[in-house]
């Protein structure tokens, strides 16, 4: 695979075309196949073959005006007969001068009779958690989610420690960023993590999005790999400068028993959920394993209802500056 100026070229006139109209029409762009797929943000904005070809200049002439618009990323890659185009726009609609609007599309070509046509689109318009659901971010259950379809950890029985991490304040960090150094940062962020982690004796399970899963067969190792993910963070001098919340808790660990060790992730997932940025919260029996260490201190937080749990739970915060 190659980058393709000619496909950016070609996603350019796509865009002028749909945004200022012009001497095309976004039929002209279009695959004539029958899998030819438009995906939008709303619901319901899921077309395919003829329906596309027929509705996409009808949908694109009902926008607004549009008084404004700056490309900010574009990508394109082509391989044989396919090809791929990724592209960020800010746009100023008329009505709406106050307030631009970020909008993302995804392009993917096939080559037809030698001239490249779009055989799929999606658009989206990303909209920060905050806004669409009232709380920031559900990276976390996400994270827990993926982890409990194909995933296993090496350790088959006895206790294990389940640490999440996660980064506050992302999506403020990654609009002011931009995708490409957002997913750098991500990447050195992860790097770093695995490295704490695993000289801790623990296991990188899984990362999604900005958060990360770990496990350990010793809780006193996850407290300390967690210890030292909050101070390694702390010390960090380049900006900008990420802060994270962790959740840790222990349970069986039973091979083939996929059920109960979803459990323990959920439970642990839900712990970091309620950390806030620059925490550790662990749960009780995490609390209770370690015994007085004098090396560890804890603060008892009191008992928190976790979703999915049908008893409060006790959690403790691990006091890591000291």
């Amino acid at each position: 695979m190659t980058p393709s100026s000619e496909l950016l070229a070609v996603s350019r006139r796509w865009f002028k075309t749909n945004l200022e109209g012009g001497q095309y029409t976004p039929r002209n762009f279009l695959s004539d196949s029958d899998f030819l797929r438009l995906l939008g943000t709303a619901p319901g904005e899921n077309w395919s073959g003829d329906d596309v070809r027929e509705a996409a200049a009808e949908f694109f002439q009902e926008t607004p005006d549009v008084l404004h618009y700056e490309e900010s990323f574009a990508e394109a890659f082509e391989d044989g007969d396919i090809g791929w185009s990724l592209f960020i726009h800010k746009v100023t609609w008329a009505g709406r001068a106050d307030r631009p609007v970020e909008i993302r599309d995804t392009l993917i070509f096939y080559l037809e009779d030698g001239s490249w046509r779009i055989i799929h689109r999606h658009g989206s318009v990303p909209m920060a958690n905050q806004e669409m659901m009232g709380k920031e971010q559900t990276g976390i259950a996400e994270l827990a989610e993926a982890a409990r379809h194909g995933t296993s950890i090496e350790q088959t029985e006895g206790l294990a420690s389940i640490m999440f991490t996660d980064v506050v304040a992302s999506s403020v960090l990654a609009n002011t960023l931009g995708d490409r150094a957002w997913s750098a940062k991500v990447n050195s962020h992860f790097k770093k993590l695995r490295q704490i982690i695993e000289s801790s004796g623990g296991q990188f399970v899984k990362s999604l999005g900005d958060g990360t899963m770990s496990s350990f067969s010793s809780a006193r190792s996850a407290l300390s790999a967690a210890a030292e993910i909050q101070q390694t963070l702390a010390q960090e001098s380049e900006e900008p400068r990420l802060a994270a919340r962790i959740g840790i808790h222990a349970g069986d660990v039973v091979q083939a028993s996929e059920d109960f060790f979803g459990t323990v992730v959920n439970v642990a997932a839900r712990i970091a959920a309620e950390a806030d940025r620059g925490e550790i919260f662990v749960s009780d029996v995490t609390r209770w394993l370690v015994g007085d260490d004098p090396e560890l201190r804890f603060e008892t937080l009191g008992s928190y209802d976790l979703q999915g749990q049908p008893e409060r739970s006790v959690l403790h915060s691990l006091d890591w500056r000291s």
